[in-house]
């Protein structure tokens, strides 16, 4: 009996409120704020493949680009505003939301980009497959052909 009575509470659908909070939280969270930095650099990845666009072909590149980014970050948070709805409580989402739209968390989101970049250049490239096999690979003798 117990078990059903989890189950059903599983499946309850969150409320409106739950959903409009979800969504407000998710458009303040890490992957949506730099998202737009990571669909202009595959902009600029994607100009750069083909050197014969023109000066107009480049820009129109970029503003169907930007259309289909904004559409997909907003897909993005479409889907993780509903997965917080369902996961998280009301109370927490309430929480959650106004510490995510204070200027001091706004503050962040707008240096999040930057801080970002800079990690990542300072990090370097980490490659987590490849340093774990040469370590089992000295350790063990196996995956030693992944290097």
């Amino acid at each position: 009996m117990l078990v059903l009575l989890l189950l059903a509470a599983a499946s309850v659908a969150p409320s409106a409120e739950a959903k409009a909070l979800g969504l407000r939280l998710a458009r303040t969270s890490g992957i949506v704020t730099i998202a737009p930095l990571m669909v202009q650099k595959d902009l600029a990845d994607l100009a750069n493949e083909n050197p014969s666009l023109s000066p107009q072909e480049r820009e129109r590149l970029f503003q169907i680009g930007n259309e289909e980014g904004k559409s997909g970050i907003e897909r993005v948070a479409a889907a993780l505003g509903a997965a917080y709805a369902k996961h998280l409580s009301i109370e927490d989402l309430r929480i959650l939301v106004q510490q995510n739209e204070s200027a001091e968390a706004a503050r962040r989101r707008t240096a999040e980009p930057s801080v970002m970049v800079e990690a990542m250049t300072v990090l370097g490239s980490m490659d987590l497959k490849t340093a774990t096999a040469a370590r089992m690979c000295k350790a063990t003798g196996k995956l030693c052909a992944r290097r």
